[in-house]
């Protein structure tokens, strides 16, 4: 079965996902598929805020992106309805252990609201890790 957006919404479709809502996790290609949005190289690329992929030049100035307030199809690289709401998709833990969450949140302002989001997800996380980007957990020092 090919990957696309069409397969997605027969499969969640065999798989009553409407009946159940549940949560889903996958990589970020499955998460760009089932919002609806356009894959590749794309100029507003994340599915949570307006980041600008091609202003290379601010990627680690402006730290204040504004927040993706819809997944409207034909704006800001959204081919189709989405088919599950963003909040019931995650991101699988390999990503996160494999420093994504440390690359994304490089240049973000440690007292904003993107910072409070990542410590409310990890509340077992020290301050000083999160303050060095480090958000793996141990759960043998609870930390």
């Amino acid at each position: 079965m090919k990957k696309s957006y069409e397969s997605m919404k027969l499969l969640l479709g065999k798989f009553k996902y409407g009946e159940f809502n549940w949560k889903l996790c996958g990589d970020l290609m499955l998460v760009t598929l089932l919002l609806g949005m356009q894959l590749g190289y794309t100029k507003y690329c994340c599915f949570l805020c307006e980041w600008d992929s091609r202003d290379k030049k601010n990627h680690y100035v402006d730290k204040l992106w504004p927040k993706r307030t819809s997944l409207t199809p034909e704006e800001k690289n959204v081919l189709s309805p989405p088919l599950v709401l963003p909040e019931k998709m995650f991101l699988p833990p390999l990503y996160i252990k494999l420093d994504f969450m440390k690359n994304f949140v490089k240049g973000m302002d440690k007292a904003g609201r993107g910072v409070e989001y990542v410590r409310n997800k990890f509340p077992n996380v020290s301050d000083a890790k999160i303050k060095e980007g480090i958000y793996i957990y141990d759960p043998r020092s609870g930390n």
